[in-house]
Formats: structure tokens, C-alpha cells, sequence
């Protein structure tokens, strides 16, 4: 991919209001296919293979668009290419990665519409950071006339929950910035956790911006519902056990130990997890190892 490219990729990962990350990576994996002069499936894959790798370079927190870019190659690529020449099996491929872009694009709409119900008029909920997917959730349960009240960390690392609560003002939700470390102070008023998720593991743990986990630990503690709202394109071979083995390329802004760097995600593990819910339904964190299976199938 250009220098250019790449730059606009990036410029679209900080858009707040735009499309999943894993998304875009998909749309750039696309045109990747389209334009290719490869002549062979094998140099094709191997595009692919390096345009990946630059996709999720240009990402601080890359966990999403790994996942994302893994499952839309597997899908594009389900069936054998019994096709001889390389432009139809060049078209066949686009005509499967846009069917697989077409249902990721639906995801938001349908997680919204299945949870929508967990949340009554008058409910009070916590949210972590800045998640669109959320964001979108809160938007259909006001749209459809319930009254409710959101808090917001700021999520210091990179004040994401500021963003959150001004998108959230102008749909007319009530809400509020607090301090991360206001969390526990907060929890006994609330009535749920919400929060989105950057991937959801094999064991049914999440993900997520730095300070997720500590959130889901008081949760647990006061017996609140926590839920995790997440895409199954996001859904990650990875079954971490803790916080150590989240790959560093992933877990710091650089590929240093850690000792002079600040993690920007955490895991959370599926104890503290009440329920997924997600395009493919409301899954127990048990039931994702299951999930992954089919999406690999």
C-alpha cells in the first residue's frame, strides 16, 4: 500500500463517529484485490498477507483489525477457487469480500436492536471510554423513548471519554465525564456496565482499552450486570490467562517490554463478564469458544 494510503487509513481510525476499525481494514483490504496486477493466487495472498500487516501498523491498538482482516480472508476464501484464470478468481473474491463487508456494516444495527431490551426506562449505566458500537445501543433504547443517564470515564490514556459524552449530548442522552479513578465511587449508583470491546477471545474474555478490567472486577463486587457489546468480526483466536500474555505489540504503543511504556488495553477475564451481546446474538462467555468455531468453520 502507498505512503498515502496508509495516512488516509489512519486518518479514518481516528474519525470517532466513523466506521469500526476492522471495517475499514476490510474496505482497504478490497481495493488491495481490485487493483492487484499479482497473476497468481499465491502473490495475491502474499499482497494481502503484507497490506495486513501495514493496516494494523498504522493502529495503535491493533487487536480489532488483526481479527477483522483474519476472518474476512478466511471467509473470502472459504470454498475452493476452481476458476483457472486469475481475473475470474480475482472476481469471485471481490464478490465475496463485498458480501462479507455488506453483513459487517448491518452488525451495529443488529447488536442495537438485540440490546435494546437489557435496558429499562430510567436505567442508569457506566460506560468505559469511547465505543461506537455503544454509542449506537444508547442510541436506540433513547430513540425508542426510555429516559437514561450515562457516566463516562475519561479514560486518561487518551480522553476518549470526552468524545463519548458529546456524541451522547447530541442525541440527547443525559450523561457525565468522571475521573477513571471516580469508577468505584460511581458503581453503587448505577444499574449496568456497558462497554465495547477491541476483541473477544477464545475463553469468552474481552479486549479492551486500558482500564476495562478494573471496572468489571467492581461490577462484580456490587453484583452489577457488566456487558460487553462487541462485533463478531472482532471475535480473536487468543486465549490469554492474563494481563502478561497479551502480545506487547499489542498491549503498547511500541514494541518496548513495557517498562518505559503504557499499556493502552487490558484483559478481562470471563468471570467478571455477566453476558456478550452481539450480531450473532446474546452469547454467555462460554459459548464464544463455540461461535469462533462455527466462523472458522
Amino acid at each position: 500500500m502507498a505512503s498515502e494510503d496508509i495516512s488516509t487509513v489512519r486518518n479514518q481510525y481516528e474519525d470517532p463517529k466513523g466506521l469500526s476499525d476492522a471495517i475499514i481494514a476490510i474496505q482497504e483490504l478490497l481495493k488491495v484485490i481490485e487493483n492487484s496486477k499479482a497473476g497468481t493466487i499465491a502473490r495475491l495472498r502474499d499482497e494481502i498477507k503484507t497490506a495486513t500487516e501495514e493496516l494494523i501498523a498504522a493502529k495503535t491498538s491493533t487487536v480489532s483489525v488483526s481479527s477483522g482482516s483474519e476472518l474476512f480472508l478466511r471467509f473470502i476464501t472459504l470454498t475452493s477457487l476452481e476458476q483457472t484464470n486469475f481475473e475470474e478468481c480475482k472476481k469471485l473474491l471481490l464478490e465475496r469480500g463485498n458480501i462479507y463487508l455488506q453483513k459487517t456494516f448491518k452488525s451495529r444495527d443488529r447488536i442495537a436492536e438485540i440490546g435494546a431490551p437489557f435496558i429499562r426506562d430510567g436505567t442508569t449505566i457506566l460506560t468505559h471510554s469511547r465505543s461506537r458500537v455503544v454509542l449506537r445501543l444508547l442510541q436506540e433504547a433513547s430513540n425508542s423513548g426510555k429516559r437514561i443517564t450515562v457516566f463516562i470515564t475519561t479514560s486518561t490514556i487518551d480522553g476518549t471519554g470526552v468524545i463519548m459524552q458529546k456524541f451522547l449530548e447530541e442525541t440527547g442522552i443525559a450523561s457525565k465525564v468522571i475521573l477513571d479513578s471516580a469508577a468505584g465511587f460511581i458503581m453503587e449508583k448505577v444499574d449496568l456496565v456497558m462497554v465495547g470491546a477491541e476483541g473477544v477471545a477464545e475463553s469468552g474474555g474481552v479486549i479492551n482499552k486500558i482500564g476495562t478490567y478494573q471496572l468489571a472486577v467492581m461490577a462484580k463486587a456490587l453484583n452489577k450486570p457488566f456487558y460487553v457489546i462487541a462485533e463478531s468480526f472482532k471475535f480473536v483466536r487468543m486465549y490469554p490467562l492474563n494481563q502478561d500474555d497479551l502480545p506487547n505489540v499489542e498491549k503498547y504503543t511500541s514494541v518496548d517490554s513495557g517498562i518505559n511504556d503504557h499499556p493502552v488495553i487490558d484483559y478481562t477475564p470471563p468471570r467478571y463478564i455477566t453476558l456478550l451481546l452481539t450480531d450473532l446474538g446474546v452469547l454467555t462467555p462460554s459459548a464464544v469458544s463455540d461461535e469462533l468455531i462455527k466462523l472458522y468453520m
